[in-house]
């Protein structure tokens, strides 16, 4: 293996590598002076790279989760309100047959009062189409079709359900997973006869435009076990958005968590950097002042003849 020889004396190889030492040291302290980082390469501190790497990719992935959350979040609030107003129109529709079964009540208001239960079905089956994003929010995993249209001049006035079933789940930071969505059917359309919204709200309109007292308050005494149900459902919704709310506060402090870490790891010392580029800039002028004043001595020197 060959070698560099050097010609050099000693003296003055000892200096030169002296000199490029402080400017070794002072290239890396300018570095960290103008960038803030005391590791920009993987030579700078080869025993931290590893974790400084593994610390990052686990930011990027508790960032991306957060994201998610946030864009759920965004869903869920959606869903919860269609079903704080769904909640608000069944509660008013119980108002309408509390009307209607009363024995004083005329024809002609009992066909109104028809009319407009008629009317709050029809804001039911609109909530079905919720969307987000272009997204329906109702549809289950079929979220680019409307999940119900209503035609109230039919008989069975709801269409059949056109989304399909929902598996929607959502991480939290800890890779606990939670299901975040329900579909319009499981909502409003229950196989459940005696929680099934749209057909115990139609069966009350039919009653109030039938006329019959009787009918009338069988179909409203009906709708109790639906307004439970339609309630349970709403509440799927905020346990749903206290556990999104936990989960990106968790997110949220994991972040600031590996920040610190990543930070502790790459960031300089801004106070001590200075301090050496300082210290190596004084070095460096003090060895050029002191390499100036050894004498020096020339070929003349070495050839002068010694006096007779």
């Amino acid at each position: 293996m060959s070698s560099t020889i050097s010609f050099l004396q000693p003296t003055t190889q000892q200096f030169l590598d002296s000199v490029n030492q402080i400017a070794q040291n002072m290239q890396e302290a300018q570095e960290q002076v103008s960038s803030g980082l005391k590791i920009t390469k993987d030579s700078d501190d080869p025993d931290q790279i590893s974790q400084l790497l593994q610390t990052r990719a686990q930011l990027d992935s508790v960032q991306q989760t957060v994201n998610n959350l946030n864009s759920v979040t965004t869903e869920v609030t959606t869903a919860e309100q269609a079903l704080q107003s769904a909640v608000t129109i069944f509660t008013n529709v119980q108002s309408l047959g509390a009307e209607g079964a009363t024995s004083t009540a005329t024809p002609s208001q009992l066909n109104d009062l028809s009319q407009q239960v008629g009317d709050a079905l029809n804001e039911l089956v609109g909530l079905t189409t919720t969307q987000v994003a272009g997204r329906y929010i109702f549809s289950g995993n079929s979220d680019q079709v409307q999940p119900y249209t209503i035609d109230l001049t039919q008989a069975d006035p709801v269409s059949a359900y056109q989304g399909s079933a929902s598996t929607r789940m959502i991480a939290d930071p800890n890779g606990f997973t939670f299901p975040v969505a329900l579909t319009a059917q499981q909502i409003f359309d229950s196989s459940d006869p005696t929680t099934n919204v749209f057909t115990l709200v139609n069966n009350l309109r039919n009653a109030l435009s039938g006329g019959n007292t009787q009918s009338i308050q069988s179909a409203l005494s009906a709708l109790s076990p639906a307004a439970d149900y339609l309630n349970q459902e709403l509440a799927f919704y905020g346990t749903t958005q206290d556990h999104l709310n936990d989960a990106t506060t968790l997110g949220q402090q994991m972040t600031t968590n590996l920040q610190t870490q990543i930070a502790n790891i790459q960031d300089a010392d801004l106070t001590s950097s200075i301090l050496e580029l300082t210290q190596a800039q004084t070095q460096e002028q003090a060895a050029m002042q002191s390499e100036a004043q050894v004498p020096r001595s020339t070929l003349f020197d070495y050839l002068s003849f010694p006096s007779s």
